[in-house]
């Protein structure tokens, strides 16, 4: 599968994004799909995934802010990003994990919230 990760940007502290991730390819037996992150020095983590049965999960830190959702007919995942803060600066990466293990990942995309 190729992923096209796009909708970073630089916002103000409060502001608001939305990251779209395109799937092209091998989209079937797919398990979960989402996005993680990684700030500058700081290891990868899951943002956000939502399941093959529609499930989501969050981490703690962006519950009630971020809202993960996918659009089936056009093989896209969003990432709506709210009341940013500048410790949500980072690169965000979205994936697909198959049920057989495998993980593909995107490119990843730029979001920096300053004033």
């Amino acid at each position: 599968v190729q992923l096209q990760a796009s909708g970073g940007g630089l916002v103000q502290p409060g502001g608001s994004l939305r990251l779209s991730c395109v799937a092209s390819g091998r989209i079937f037996s797919v398990s979960a799909t989402g996005w993680y992150r990684q700030a500058p020095g700081k290891q990868r983590d899951l943002v956000a995934r939502i399941t093959s049965g529609g499930i989501t999960n969050y981490t703690d830190s962006v519950k009630g802010r971020f809202t993960i959702s996918r659009d089936n007919a056009k093989n896209t995942v969003y990432l709506q990003m709210n009341s940013l803060k500048p410790e949500d600066t980072a690169v965000y990466y979205c994936y697909v994990r198959y049920y057989a293990g495998q993980t593909s990942w995107g490119q990843g995309t730029l979001v920096t919230v300053s004033s």
